[in-house]
């Protein structure tokens, strides 16, 4: 795709005071500059390097909003950079069916073909197993890999971040970006937007098991909501998901795609970014590996790190931001001591509790070759069928014990057995609900292994090692059963396959959760959001990363700690709230947006 670039404000100055010499080339503006070349020892430096307003590092749920956003301005131009390949193979979401057809999600968990493909150290809590951490390597990053939820979390997750030192990230602050965000098919309220480009549905399977679940939830206690993203989050109700007319719907789809067009973006594509290059403390651009040739790419404005929780700390920490200490153990030269880079990691850990069904109407026959080609066959032609949904349709929040103010469960139930991820297909008719504790108080770090970009990073996340995560855990599988009990699972209820009636002790569940619990691939928090007087923050609230000049991180990663729930939706509102924040708009607002509140704290339901 060629790509014009319209010289900015702050360019225009320069060439006006003779620092700057532009020219065009092929539809690109190419820099030579002073501080371009003080950012290189290699005579690169002095041929011709492409420049752009902005230089984004990652199209994934946050770089492809900002690709779109910040290219809404005529006079910038943005160069985004992408480690994996396009989303679809010839333009064409058939071709692409293991990222675009929703059911065929756990295909791209098995390999590295769009995916990271990391893995945590032992963990010590969790019988020293290594944890799989699938994230995404792709155009639309893990919203091209994601079971496609779309949660937002609470309300007071997003005031805990401004009492944690985020100014103006409170919920009142960042209601209005989900909305500004989202095209809800049941249309707009004060909750939900309307006309976003990020299409929003709910499930279309009238599943009878789904609605089991349903019921069994009320029947255990726990009320109903309409809307798990709107007024009231706790309850048990109907999901929503991304996904528009029987496809994913990506943040690639919903905001890079429909900004291809423009003359001042341009994407590449299979280009590994090793380097953030500097000038003094100020951000120049960066270097990048593509097809085996080290290129760079320099930004008049800033350089804009999107690459998630693990590559942005990554990419940080190869470059000299970080524990000053840590890098010069490793060789690389400090830019900016920053400890804070890489720690606070936060992650959501969950399990299945799983029953065998006594109908056969799970998605087990679903799984055999001649019905997934009856299946995907429909789904090539109409985009409609059991292709066209992840199936996570219903699901619920509750509280795990009186005294808390908001929901620190979250439940997704299918009506399938999952194994390993999903990467072993299921042995028998069976149900399962994901469980799992909102607000883990098991804090991780990640750190560099060497100085080679190419090596991925350590990661410790530290599950479970809390007293009061084990305990939470124990709750969610007690809380699981009871609501399995129930008599709207009457119908269906077989034998309990996973953990099993032998386990019945707390010593027995937490054996169990040790076994078997796993991440729901929420990494967050490792660049965390926060005052210039906390030493453990990385950015301030407007993602400027601290100490330094025209760097910011727009990510999982700035969130000064874990929200209750999904991380995609919150993701992508982030980045439309700081969008606004780059182009140095006013920032929307909703005061007193009422929230439920539960009648009495008393009690857990």
């Amino acid at each position: 795709m060629s790509s014009l670039v319209v010289m900015g404000q702050a360019g225009a100055r320069r060439l006006a005071t003779g620092t700057w010499r532009r020219f065009m080339k092929d539809g690109r503006c190419f820099t030579t500059s002073a501080s371009h070349r003080n950012a290189s020892s290699s005579p690169a430096a002095n041929q011709k390097t492409p420049s752009y307003s902005y230089v984004v590092v990652g199209a994934g749920s946050a770089g492809c909003v900002l690709a779109n956003r910040l290219t809404e301005d005529a006079q910038e131009s943005v160069c985004l950079l992408e480690a994996g390949p396009k989303d679809k193979w010839l333009g064409s979401s058939r071709l692409s069916w293991k990222i675009h057809m929703p059911a065929a999600l756990t295909y791209n968990l098995c390999d590295d073909k769009y995916n990271w493909f990391y893995h945590t150290l032992p963990q010590a809590h969790m019988d020293n197993r290594v944890l799989y951490w699938p994230r995404g390597r792709v155009w639309g990053g893990s919203s091209s890999l994601n079971a496609m939820v779309y949660i937002r979390g609470h309300a007071e997750d997003y005031n805990r971040w401004q009492r944690e030192g985020a100014e103006g990230w409170d919920y009142e602050h960042c209601l209005p970006y989900f909305r500004k965000a989202q095209c809800h098919e049941l249309g707009e309220n004060r909750y939900r937007g309307g006309s976003g480009p990020l299409h929003v549905s709910r499930g279309k399977t009238n599943h009878p098991l789904h609605k089991a679940f349903i019921d069994a939830g009320q029947q255990a206690g726990y009320p109903f909501t309409d809307d798990m993203n709107g007024y009231q989050q706790e309850g048990v109700g109907w999901m929503d998901m991304t996904i528009y007319q029987g496809k994913r719907w990506s943040s690639a789809s919903a905001y890079l795609r429909p900004a291809l067009g423009r003359p001042n973006l341009k994407t590449e594509v299979h280009c590994m970014t090793t380097k953030i290059l500097f000038d003094g403390n100020r951000a120049v651009g960066v270097e990048y590996v593509q097809n085996g040739e080290k290129k760079r790419v320099f930004a008049d404005k800033e350089v804009i790190l999107s690459g998630g929780a693990i590559n942005s700390p990554q990419l940080l920490m190869l470059s000299g931001v970080g524990n000053a200490e840590e890098l010069k153990a490793l060789g690389i030269p400090v830019i900016q001591h920053l400890p804070g880079v890489g720690n606070n990691l936060q992650d959501h850990l969950e399990l299945y509790v799983q029953q065998q069904c006594t109908q056969p109407i799970t998605l087990y026959k679903a799984q055999k070759p001649f019905h997934m080609i009856k299946i995907g066959l429909e789904w090539l032609t109409l985009f409609t069928g059991y292709g066209a949904t992840a199936h996570l349709e219903s699901g619920g929040f509750i509280r795990s014990r009186p005294h808390v103010t908001h929901p620190d469960i979250q439940f997704h139930f299918l009506p399938s057995q999952v194994i390993d991820h999903g990467r072993v297909s299921s042995k028998i008719e069976a149900y399962q609900v994901h469980v799992g504790p909102m607000r883990s108080t098991s804090i991780g770090w990640m750190k560099l292994k060497s100085p080679n970009p190419m090596d991925h990073p350590i990661l410790q996340p530290n599950y479970l090692s809390t007293d009061i995560d084990v305990w939470e855990f124990r709750e969610c599988v007690k809380l699981s059963r009871e609501i399995f009990a129930q008599s709207a699972f009457d119908p269906f209820r077989g034998p309990e396959v996973q953990p099993g009636l032998q386990v019945q002790s707390d010593a027995d569940i937490d054996a169990f959760v040790r076994r078997k619990a796993d991440s729901a691939y929420h990494p967050s928090c490792t660049c965390k959001m926060g005052s210039a007087s906390d030493p453990t923050a990385v950015v301030d609230s407007s993602a400027r990363v601290l100490g330094l000049e025209r760097l910011r991180v727009v990510d999982a990663s700035i969130m000064p700690s874990i929200v209750s729930g999904n991380l995609n939706a919150p993701t992508i509102m982030m980045a439309e709230k700081a969008a606004d924040v780059i182009r140095g708009r006013p920032p929307l607002v909703d005061p007193g947006v009422p929230v439920y509140r539960p009648p009495t704290l008393e009690t857990q339901r």
